[in-house]
């Protein structure tokens, strides 16, 4: 499943450099995660990195994105190709 930032965000600048896919961008008043480009870096790395970074941890799995570890490592390839 996708991840998602919540309004405890003291937009740091962290996560969104950290992001493999450039899922992460400035929203309105905080940071947001792209869920079409999220795959919680599976192809990258075994931990998802903005989470781990964030200092308030304030990025949860988001709920409302379900998705396998297969279905994300799908996502990975497509969004591999895209960039090739």
């Amino acid at each position: 499943m996708a991840l998602t930032i919540t309004d405890e965000c003291i937009n740091c600048d962290v996560c969104e450099p950290a992001c493999p896919n450039e899922a992460i961008y400035m929203g309105e008043d905080i940071y947001e995660i792209d869920p079409a480009l999220c795959t919680e870096c599976v192809g990258h790395y075994d931990t998802p990195q903005c989470a781990l970074l964030c200092p308030v941890s304030c990025i949860p799995k988001d709920e409302r994105h379900i998705e396998t570890e297969q279905q994300l490592l799908e996502k990975y390839q497509r969004i591999i190709d895209a960039k090739s």
